[in-house]
């Protein structure tokens, strides 16, 4: 017998639905506090954020690394859902292609501490950064095929080569307030597009 299950029957649907929306809830609430407190933040910072007791998230993530490791993955999630959503809902694809790349660069530059955390353990990082391309290199490259047979930009550009290029723009952003990489990006982005498309 468990405090979840009484008479060791399972946990009701409704338990279950409380649990995953605690889940949701401290992964939102944890992503927003490592944006602005570093990945360090006390637990209770998180907890507080999310309204939730510290022994709630310590159910859901035994470790800081099993929390970060979640809300990096839960980003990943995000950004690899919108694309669809923003292919089916947007004026054009390329119009989906730019508002994806704002939502891969907000990403980017609010977890660049999440990855820098993980960097000690090399195999938990490696396997989150394949995940990274798994999940996200699909979607770049459906938004890259729509907006070239639409006619918007050109045929040729790989997706892991536009990942990597704006990936790069984000370095050094956290260390100068005078640098914006989403200029740049939209240059990027200007570059790629059909003259007749503008």
């Amino acid at each position: 017998m468990t405090a979840d299950s009484p008479a060791g029957k399972p946990p009701s649907r409704g338990k279950r639905a409380d649990a995953r929306r605690n889940r949701e809830t401290v992964l939102a609430a944890a992503a927003e506090v490592f944006v602005t407190s570093g990945v360090d933040a006390p637990i209770r910072q998180i907890a507080a954020r999310a309204g939730v007791g510290m022994a709630t998230i310590y159910r859901h993530f035994p470790t800081r690394a099993d929390l970060i490791t979640a809300v990096y993955r839960h980003q990943i999630e995000a950004c690899a859902e919108a694309g669809p959503n923003l292919l089916a809902s947007a004026d054009s694809p390329f119009e989906a292609l730019r508002q994806w790349i704002d939502l891969f660069v907000d990403f980017l530059v609010t977890k660049h501490g999440l990855a820098d955390a993980l960097q000690s353990d090399d195999d938990r990082f490696a396997a989150l950064h394949d995940y990274f391309l798994d999940r996200l290199l699909p979607v770049c490259a459906e938004l890259l095929d729509a907006a070239v047979e639409a006619g918007d930009i050109g045929p040729g550009t790989q997706p892991y080569e536009l990942m990597r290029g704006i990936g790069n723009l984000c370095i050094g952003r956290d260390d100068d307030p005078r640098y914006d990489p989403r200029r740049l990006i939209a240059l990027l982005l200007q570059g790629l597009r059909r003259p007749h498309a503008s």
